[in-house]
Formats: structure tokens, C-alpha cells, sequence
């Protein structure tokens, strides 16, 4: 199969899984009044699905390194996760909370150091390992914040706080240990060919 016939297939499937996705929130709004998603909302949704998904196609298609295509495959996901989350309910406060825009500086982050390091394993694995250690200097300050400054924060948020986080954290440090590990691959596989 031909690179572009390979590629076409890709995105047929990444469509139709969207779309499938999509149908779950659909069918949820027939049967219960906790799921209202307006027209934009799908609109929104459907575009980082199928967005994410063709971004997945589209750096992985000539790729045959496997540890490569799971850092990117965590990576998307951490982010398209980061995104959504911040968009339905907010990570600080609600989704209404102005603060919450600097996780799209930390997505946007991501993104240029993709770029800078024209999507190398070594340059994704520091990328991946910047965003985590942003996360962890956001929560940082949020927690210093909350414990000096702030007697609305509870407790229970705190924790809930420091468990997104941690998760966050998490999910980018392991496709920054993937890409490395990707990275270290690249490197064996040159020097026995060479």
C-alpha cells in the first residue's frame, strides 16, 4: 500500500471514529438531562477529535519507530485531554475562570517546541518534560496561592487540584520518557548501520 493510499485510509478511520465519538453525547442528550450539548459544543468537539486524530496521521504515517508513534499518541492525547478538560469545567475554578487561559499557553508551548525541534524524538522528549515541569510550577504557585492568600479554596478542591495535575503531569513526563527512550533507538539503530 502506497503512502498516500495508507494516508487516505488513516483519515477515513480518524473521521469515522470521530463521528462515532460524537454520537455518544448525542445518544446521552435522548436519554438524560444532565447531557445539553449545544450545536457549538460538537462543533468544538468534533474539530480536537478529528484534529488530534490527523495530527496522529500525519506525524506517524512515514514513521516505523513504535516508542515514537506512543509518545506521540500520549502526547496528543495528554493534550487534547488538557484542552478538553479546560474547556468543559475548568482546571481552576470553573471553565469560566479567566486564569484557566494559561493552559493554552502551556498546549502552545508544546506546539512550538514541536516545531523548533522539527518533531525529533530528542527535541519532543525535552518538549514533554518542559510542559510537566510547567504543570508543576502552575501548581506550585496555585497551591501557595490557595494557602496564603485564599480562604475560598477547601481542601477537597486542593487535593482534586493536585490529583488533575498530577495526572497531567504524568501523561506528558511519559511520552517525554517514550520520545527519549525513541530517541536512544534512533541513536542504536544509526551506529549498528553505520
Amino acid at each position: 500500500m502506497n503512502t498516500d493510499s495508507k494516508f487516505l485510509k488513516s483519515t477515513i478511520i480518524v473521521a469515522v471514529a470521530t463521528i462515532l465519538l460524537l454520537l455518544i453525547p448525542l445518544l446521552a442528550m435522548q436519554f438524560s438531562s444532565g447531557v445539553d450539548w449545544s450545536l457549538f459544543d460538537f462543533i468544538v468537539a468534533g474539530f480536537l477529535l478529528f484534529g488530534t486524530g490527523l495530527t496522529y496521521v500525519l506525524l506517524t504515517t512515514k514513521v516505523k519507530n513504535g516508542t515514537y508513534k506512543a509518545g506521540i499518541a500520549v502526547g496528543l492525547f495528554a493534550g487534547l485531554f488538557l484542552i478538553w478538560a479546560n474547556l468543559a469545567v475548568g482546571i481552576i475554578g470553573s471553565e469560566d475562570n479567566p486564569v484557566n487561559i494559561i493552559y493554552y499557553g502551556v498546549i502552545g508551548i508544546g506546539i512550538l517546541g514541536a516545531v523548533i525541534s522539527r518533531f525529533k524524538s530528542r527535541g519532543l522528549s525535552l518538549t514533554m518534560f518542559v510542559i510537566a515541569l510547567i504543570l508543576l510550577l502552575i501548581t506550585a504557585i496555585v497551591l501557595i496561592y490557595a494557602w496564603t492568600q485564599s480562604a475560598d479554596f477547601r481542601t477537597n478542591e486542593l487535593m482534586a487540584y493536585i490529583g488533575v495535575h498530577g495526572l497531567f503531569t504524568f501523561l506528558f513526563s511519559i511520552s517525554g520518557v517514550l520520545f527519549r527512550q525513541a530517541a536512544q533507538d534512533e541513536a542504536g539503530f544509526r551506529k549498528i548501520s553505520g
